[in-house]
C-alpha cells in the first residue's frame, strides 16, 4: 500500500468509527516506514501483519492477550473483555481500540500513534477502574508478537548499558537460528555481576542475513524493571516485551477511578545495514523524544569541566580556580559534582567548602561566560539533624524509606537509603528540593546520581504491591542496602512514573534547565530518561577506551549528543597521547573531569584548539549527522574508528584511533553516506597526510587509509563534498 493509499485508508477508517461501516477485521494504521494491518476481535486485538515500505511483510500468527482476571476484596475472578466499536477510534496519527469488562467496570484501551511520517510507531495500553472499589490486576505485557517469518538466516542485535565499567562485548549481534530464546532485562539499578549477563538497554533488532538486510525491532520507553524475550521455533518468532514478570507474581493496585498504563513500546522496521536501522531510529528520537527547546540550542551538547576530579575535597577556592581556567580553555559549563554538601540528604552546601554559599559561585561562573550545573542524589536520606534534610530518624521521612536502616547505619560519603518516590508525600518533597535547588542556586544544568528509581521495598503503607517479608532479600553491595522481591516489578513501576513527573515539571517551571543522568554512571541509559532528561553519563570508568567502548555500544541507538563520557586525567607521555586523550572523549557530549590549572602551557593550547573545533565543526555533525561504526570496538591494542556524515551539507568526520600495541602503522577505514557522483576532499587535522580529492564512489570502495606512527595517538580526517 503507498503512502496515498494508507493515508485514504486512514481516513475513510476515521469516518467509519464514527458511526459508519468498518472492517474491523482489517484496519490499517502507520506511516512511510511502518504499516500494520489490526484485526479488532470481539474479544481481543490481534496485528495481522507488519509491512515495512520496502522488503517482505511479517505475518502475525496470534492475537495480543488481554489479562484475564481481576481481583476485588480478595476474590479473583475472570474478566470477559467486550469491543467496544463506538469508543474506539483511527485517525491519521493515532489507533485505539477500546475494550470493556461490565462486571468489573474495567475499561482496557490498546492505542498507537504514529508521530510522524518516518520512524517506529508507538504502542501503549492504559487499563482504567471506572467502578467503585479497589481492584488489583496481573501483569498486562506492553506487547507480544508471533510472527511468521521465512525459512532464512537471521540475526539478533541487542545493546548492553554501561553500568560502571565498560561491558566486555557490549555490542551483541548474534545468529537466531532454530530453538533460539534470549531474556533481557533492563531496570534503573543496574549493578552488573561477574560472570553473569549485563542489563541492557531496553531495545533489541531482528534482521535478515541478507545484503537486504529486512527486518524489525522493539524498544521499551521506560525506566522500570523491564524485561524483554525472544524465541525462534522453525518459522515463528515469538516473544513478548514489557514490565519484568519476576521474581512475581506480578499484581498492581488500581484504586477506585485509577489507572494503569503499560510501558510504552515502540515498533519500527528496517532496511539495509545496522548503522542505517540505527540512524533512522536516532533521527525518530530527536524529532519525537527529544525535548525540542533543548534541540534548538545550537550550543547543545556543551563543553564541560566537571569538579569530580578532586572527588569529595572540592572546595569554592578550587572551584573559582577551575571556573577561570575553563573559562581561558573556552569550555561552556562547570559541573559541581558531589562534595559540596553538608551531608548525604542535606542538600544545602558545606559552610567549610563553600562558607559564601553556592550562589556566589554560580554568579562567579556565569560571569566568566559558563553555565552552572549541579550534582545531587536526591532520593537518597541520611543522618543529619539540620532543617530541611532527610533524616532517617525522622518519623515521617522514615516511612518513606524503602525499608529500616539497620541498627547503627551510618551512610556513605554520598550513599544513603533510598526513598521510595512513589509515595505522594516523599515525591512531593524531592519536587519542591530540586526546584529549591535551581533555583536559590541559580543552576542551568541539574544532574541527579543514585538510585531515584527503587529497586525494591518492604514497607506494608506505599503505593505498589506488598509481598511476604521473607521473600524480600535484603543486601549490602559497595555500601548501599539493595532490596528485591516479587513486589519490586510494582515498586519501580510507581517510582519511574514519579520521577518522570517530577522532570516533568522541573522543565515546566525551568525551561532553560538542562537535566543530566548519571544514576551511578550508565545504569539508567534508557529510552524513558531519553524523553524527560536531555544526556546521559553511559560509564563510570573514564580512561580512553573506556569512553570509545561505551560510546562504541550507545551510539547504535541513542543520538551521539546525548552521550557523555568523562575525561579523567590519564598518562600521556606525548602531545600525541594528549590528544587521543581528549577526542577519545569528544565522539559525543565532552565532559572533563579534572583540574585544568594543573597542565602545562603547550597542553592548554593544544586543549583550546581541540575545544575550539570541536564548537565549529564536530558538534555540528554530532548534533545532527548520521553516525557509522567503521571500527572494530575499541580494544586499546588495535585500530578503531567512528565516522560521521551529513548527506544534507556534504559534510563529515572521520574518528581514528590506534592502540597502544606496536604493529601497523597505517589503517584503512570504510566510509558511508556519501554521494558516489560527487567529489569530496579529505583533509587531515594533524597533517598526518596530504589533503586528498576522490570522487564518492572511489572513496566508498576504497576507503580512507590513515597513518599514526605513534602508539595511542589519533587523527580527525574531515570530509567535505566539493
Amino acid at each position: 500500500m503507498t503512502f496515498a493509499c494508507l493515508c485514504g485508508a486512514l481516513f475513510l477508517a476515521s469516518h467509519a468509527f464514527a458511526g459508519q461501516e468498518v472492517d474491523f477485521n482489517a484496519i490499517h494504521f502507520g506511516n512511510r516506514d511502518a504499516q500494520l494491518v489490526v484485526e479488532a476481535s470481539v474479544t481481543m486485538p490481534r496485528i495481522r501483519r507488519l509491512q515495512p515500505a520496502a522488503g517482505p511483510a511479517f505475518e502475525g500468527d496470534a492475537g495480543n492477550p488481554l489479562i484475564g482476571f481481576a481481583t476485588i476484596d480478595g476474590k479473583a475472578s475472570r474478566l470477559h473483555w467486550q469491543l467496544d466499536r463506538e469508543a474506539s477510534r483511527v485517525d491519521g496519527k493515532s489507533l485505539a481500540l477500546v475494550y470493556r469488562d461490565p462486571a468489573f467496570r474495567l475499561t482496557l484501551s490498546w492505542e498507537w500513534q504514529a508521530r510522524g511520517e518516518h520512524g517506529p510507531l508507538e504502542h501503549t495500553i492504559r487499563i482504567e477502574n471506572r467502578g467503585g472499589r479497589e481492584v488489583w490486576i496481573p501483569l498486562q505485557d506492553s506487547f507480544t508478537f508471533r510472527w511468521k517469518t521465512a525459512a532464512q538466516a537471521l540475526q539478533q542485535l541487542w545493546i548492553d548499558k554501561g553500568a560502571g565499567e565498560a561491558p566486555p562485548v557490549g555490542t551483541h549481534l548474534v545468529d537466531v537460528g532454530d530453538g533460539y530464546h534470549w531474556f533481557g532485562e533492563s531496570s534503573a539499578f543496574a549493578h552488573p555481576r561477574k560472570g553473569e549477563p549485563r542489563e541492557i538497554i531496553p531495545y533489541f533488532l531482528v534482521r535478515s542475513k541478507s545484503e537486504t538486510g529486512d527486518g524489525w525491532y522493539l524498544g521499551v520507553e521506560f525506566s522500570g524493571r523491564i524485561a524483554m524475550t525472544l524465541k525462534r521455533r522453525g518459522d515463528m518468532l515469538e516473544g513478548s516485551v514489557g514490565l519484568n514478570p519476576e521474581a512475581g507474581p506480578f499484581r498492581t493496585r488500581l484504586a477506585a477511578g485509577g489507572e494503569f498504563v503499560a510501558p510504552t513500546v515502540f515498533l519500527g522496521t528496517t532496511h539495509g545495514s545496522i548503522d542505517e536501522a540505527g540512524n533512522a531510529l536516532k533521527r525518530w528520537i530527536r524529532e519525537a523524544i527529544n525535548d525540542p527547546r533543548v534541540l534548538r540550542d545550537q550550543t547543545y551538547p556543551w563543553t564541560t569541566n566537571n569538579s569530580w576530579g578532586s572527588a569529595m575535597a572540592i572546595s569554592d577556592a578550587q572551584a573559582r580556580r577551575m571556573i577561570d581556567d575553563a573559562a581561558t580553555l573556552g569550555l561552556e559549563m562547570f559541573h559541581l559534582d558531589a562534595g559540596w554538601f553538608r551531608a548525604v540528604g542535606d542538600w544545602h552546601p558545606d559552610a567549610k567548602k563553600f562558607p559564601h554559599g553556592l550562589a556566589p559561585l554560580a554568579d562567579h561562573t556565569h560571569a566568566r561566560g559558563l553555565k552552572f550545573g549541579l550534582w545531587v542524589d536526591w532520593v537518597q536520606a541520611g543522618i543529619s539533624k539540620e532543617k530541611g534534610a532527610l533524616d532517617v530518624a525522622d518519623p515521617a521521612i522514615r516511612d518513606w524509606l524503602t525499608t529500616d536502616p539497620p541498627p547503627g547505619w551510618k551512610p556513605e560519603e554520598f550513599k544513603g537509603l533510598t526513598i521510595d518516590i512513589g509515595v505522594p508525600a516523599a515525591k512531593a518533597w524531592v519536587a519542591k528540593e530540586v526546584n529549591r535547588l535551581v533555583r536559590e542556586y541559580k543552576l542551568d544544568m541539574l544532574e541527579h546520581d543514585g538510585y531515584v528509581v527503587a529497586q525494591g521495598c518492604d514497607r506494608a503503607d506505599h503505593e505498589h504491591a506488598t509481598c511476604d517479608p521473607k521473600r524480600v532479600k535484603k543486601y549490602s553491595d559497595d555500601g548501599f542496602i539493595w532490596m528485591d522481591g516479587p513486589n519490586s516489578t510494582d515498586v519501580s513501576y510507581h517510582a519511574a512514573r514519579a520521577y518522570y513527573d517530577i522532570h516533568d515539571g522541573l522543565r515546566r517551571d525551568h525551561p532553560d534547565l538542562l537535566l543530566e543522568v548519571c544514576n551511578d554512571g550508565g545504569r539508567m541509559v534508557d529510552f524513558g530518561s531519553a524523553a524527560h532528561a536531555d544526556y546521559f553519563s553511559i560509564v563510570d570508568s573514564y580512561d580512553p577506551v573506556s569512553n570509545r567502548q561505551a560510546f562504541y555500544d550507545a551510539s547504535h541507538v541513542l543520538p551521539p549528543a546525548m552521550l557523555e563520557t568523562y575525561v579523567k586525567e590519564w598518562p600521556a607521555k606525548r602531545i600525541e597521547n594528549f590528544r587521543y586523550m581528549l577526542r577519545s572523549g569528544m565522539m559525543g557530549w565532552f565532559t572533563l573531569m579534572l583540574d585544568t590549572t594543573t597542565w602545562s602551557k603547550q597542553q592548554h593550547g593544544i586543549a583550546r584548539a581541540e575545544l575550539d573545533f570541536y564548537k565549529t565543526t564536530l558538534r555540528p555533525l554530532i548534533r545532527e549527522a548520521d553516525l557509522y561504526h567503521v571500527g572494530a570496538r575499541a580494544d586499546g591494542k588495535g585500530w578503531d574508528g567512528i565516522e560521521y556524515f551529513d548527506a544534507k551539507r556534504g559534510r563529515g568526520v572521520l574518528y581514528a584511533f590506534r592502540g597502544a600495541e606496536t604493529g601497523a602503522k597505517s589503517h584503512t577505514f570504510p566510509l558511508h553516506g556519501l554521494d558516489a557522483q560527487r567529489r569530496y576532499r579529505l583533509s587531515f587535522r594533524d597533517r598526518s597526510s596530504a589533503d586528498i580529492t576522490r570522487s564518492g564512489h572511489e572513496w566508498t570502495q576504497s576507503g580512507a587509509t590513515v597513518e599514526l606512527p605513534i602508539a595511542e595517538s589519533s587523527e580527525l580526517v574531515l570530509i567535505e563534498a566539493l
